[in-house]
């Protein structure tokens, strides 16, 4: 019992933290110390995503609880001590029905908004702003086409380049920027092996493949910094290719634009060639 007793415990105890009022853990835009639930949302997709969590979180811990509580029934009612002449039935048909149809309308109960999920998150609405992102051989490099089509490449931070306040493995020398609350489609592809564009805050998450156009969206709701990771093992250095993105103002978009041109015009459209051979402290 008392080892029961501590499973039930856990168990109560990781339904509080991951359920809503448990979010305090989750962190904004990035990781956070001793986090196990999802992040918090920056995006409507990820709204849906964090819901469906919520909403799968209760439906496993009731069927948990469900078992358990006829486990606990089985071994007290139905043990030799207690019920020395066991009954003999071998069949029952309300049983056999409810054991087969009530499944089936848990899972049709999951599948529905899974479906409307899906599909929102795979529709592509008419987008404000288009982004290609291209995995590389270990960065990645972002261009703009719909604002004077420049284009830079991203890598990670090493320990000497690093502010105090840019998280470590996640910062990078030249971030995205979008405006928040405008539809930004993202082209993902890869330049020689399988890349995965993914940052958890948006609820995006895309395999960039060498000869293939992907294509996702998210559309950013609050300022800050948000980042991600390549998903896909990619070679050697796959953990040290981030994504950064800087959500601002439609305003601060437009100057960044500007300086954006400017700059990585200057620069030739790459920043690579000089620090993608640095590696990662």
């Amino acid at each position: 019992m008392p080892a029961l007793f501590r499973t039930i415990v856990i168990a109560a105890l990781a339904a509080a933290l991951l359920t809503p009022g448990g979010a305090a853990f989750a962190g904004l835009g990035q990781p956070s110390a001793w986090e196990i639930g999802l992040q918090q949302s920056a995006t409507p997709v990820m709204d849906d995503i964090v819901w469906f969590h919520d909403l799968l979180l209760w439906v496993i811990t009731a069927i948990v609880a469900f078992v358990l509580a006829l486990l606990i029934i089985i071994m007290v009612k139905f043990n030799a001590r207690t019920n020395p002449t066991p009954s003999r039935t071998t069949h029952n048909t309300v049983l056999e029905v409810l054991w087969t149809v009530l499944p089936v309308i848990i899972l049709v109960f999951i599948a529905l908004p899974s479906f409307r999920i899906l599909f929102f998150q795979l529709n592509t609405p008419p987008a404000d702003l288009t982004i290609k992102a291209t995995g590389k051989q270990w960065y990645w490099s972002y261009a703009y086409p719909d604002n004077g089509n420049f284009e830079f490449d991203s890598l990670i931070l090493t320990e000497k380049e690093r502010k105090p306040d840019q998280p470590r493995l996640l910062s990078v020398d030249n971030e995205i920027v979008v405006p928040v609350n405008k539809i930004v489609r993202v082209q993902v592809t890869g330049a020689e092996v399988i890349h995965s564009f993914a940052v958890p805050s948006f609820g995006v998450k895309i395999d960039a493949v060498p000869g293939r156009l992907n294509e996702t969206w998210f559309k950013v709701t609050k300022e800050g910094m948000y980042y991600g990771q390549c998903s896909e093992l990619c070679g050697k250095d796959h953990a040290f290719m981030p994504i950064a993105v800087r959500a601002v103002s439609e305003q601060a978009f437009s100057t960044w634009v500007e300086e954006a041109k400017k700059k990585f015009a200057s620069a030739g459209g790459s920043t690579a060639v000089a620090k993608a051979d640095v590696p990662a402290e």
